[in-house]
């Protein structure tokens, strides 16, 4: 099992993502900037500053100060008994989480990556995510599983697959892919005052990436509801609806659509458990076009859920054409690099899908 994954190339496409980010206003512009790393720091110590059952376990978190820098500073300060290095064992440090958590702890359980998190989705799902249930609402579980997720770069198969879908599909967890530093803060800081198991879904080319942070998010008390979607960009002619790096790629889509006079409604999910139906409900109602962007796989995944959702709903007789899905290719993630753009969607492909459900050459 490979232990660290931070290479130039993921650096190199972080700060790519960033140069091509056009979508900033003036207001936006003014705000403090901040990385997706720093706000996840920030949320971590602010909690553990607020409650001293708030700990951090998990591969490299304490000394190494973890294997993305999540928890920079935070061992230092807080020491061995809250900030705890574990072997390469990711069952046996969730099962002593859980226990923690079910004992009246509130663990944050790290990973070096989602995918080592198999290892330990027995204790995840059935430990953790049915324990309420079963004790007949006697026993909470108030824990935190997080780490990066999704495709990150030039790692292959094995390491480059979302979870959304997965957990989400699981009763008894919460499930949150945040896109932006202000969504990463917020919700971390609701995952981890939760009473219940929260699966916190990170993503990898984000972390260094800077995004404004209002003065309210700057706030020691700034927390985000879970289980409501923000739109991030209004629009009247079609619904973009995506989750965590998606966003990113649905916003540049809408820049592009803007220029040719077809304005985009974008909404960033925040939650995929609960799944916020309401907004993008009410935003179908008014733009009667619909396209989901993930970069998961098509089957059974969060664009599958959505769109059934919409069918069920009243809001499916707003639609003039048939819902698009856009997802990662139904393959596992190629190692070589063109393939594995061709894997992935791309700003092109969300104009392109807009173009054809509006009729606009």
């Amino acid at each position: 099992m490979a232990t660290t994954k931070t290479s130039s190339s993921v650096l190199k496409l972080a700060g790519t993502v960033l140069n091509r980010r056009q979508f900033s206003v003036s207001k936006v512009a003014a705000a403090k900037q901040m990385t997706v790393r720093d706000a996840l720091n920030s949320a971590l110590d602010e909690e553990m500053t607020r409650d001293d059952r708030v700990f951090i376990i998990g591969e490299e978190v304490a000394q190494y100060d973890g294997a993305y820098k999540v928890t920079r500073g935070l061992w230092k300060k807080y020491g061995d008994k809250r900030v705890i290095d574990t072997p390469i064992t990711e069952m046996g440090f969730t099962g002593i989480a859980v226990g923690a958590a079910m004992a009246g702890l509130r663990p944050v359980c790290e990973y070096m990556t989602f995918n080592f998190a198999m290892q330990a989705i027995d204790q995840i799902i059935n430990s953790a995510g049915k324990t309420f249930y079963m004790s007949a609402g006697m026993v909470n579980v108030p824990i935190v599983f997080r780490g990066p997720n999704g495709a990150a770069a030039g790692v292959a198969a094995q390491h480059s697959q979302c979870y959304g879908a997965w957990y989400a599909h699981c009763p008894g967890l919460k499930v949150i892919s945040p896109y932006n530093s202000e969504d990463c803060k917020g919700l971390l800081k609701a995952a981890i005052r939760d009473p219940d198991p929260v699966v916190f879904l990170e993503n990898e080319i984000l972390y260094g990436v800077q995004y404004p942070m209002s003065d309210q998010a700057l706030s020691n008390d700034f927390v985000l509801p879970i289980g409501k979607a923000k739109i991030e960009r209004p629009g009247k002619h079609i619904t973009i609806v995506a989750h965590s790096r998606a966003v990113e790629i649905s916003l540049q889509a809408a820049n592009e659509l803007s220029s040719k006079g077809i304005e985009a409604e974008v909404i960033n999910l925040r939650s995929l458990r609960p799944l916020d139906v309401n907004t993008v409900t009410a935003s179908v109602a008014k733009t009667n076009h619909l396209i989901t962007v993930e970069q998961g796989w098509p089957s059974a995944g969060i664009g599958a859920e959505i769109l059934a959702r919409i069918m069920e709903s009243e809001a499916f007789f707003h639609l003039d054409q048939p819902a698009i899905r856009l997802t990662g290719v139904d393959t596992p993630m190629p190692y070589t690099k063109s393939l594995e753009i061709a894997a992935l969607p791309v700003p092109r492909d969300v104009v392109d899908a807009a173009k054809k459900l509006l009729k606009v050459k």
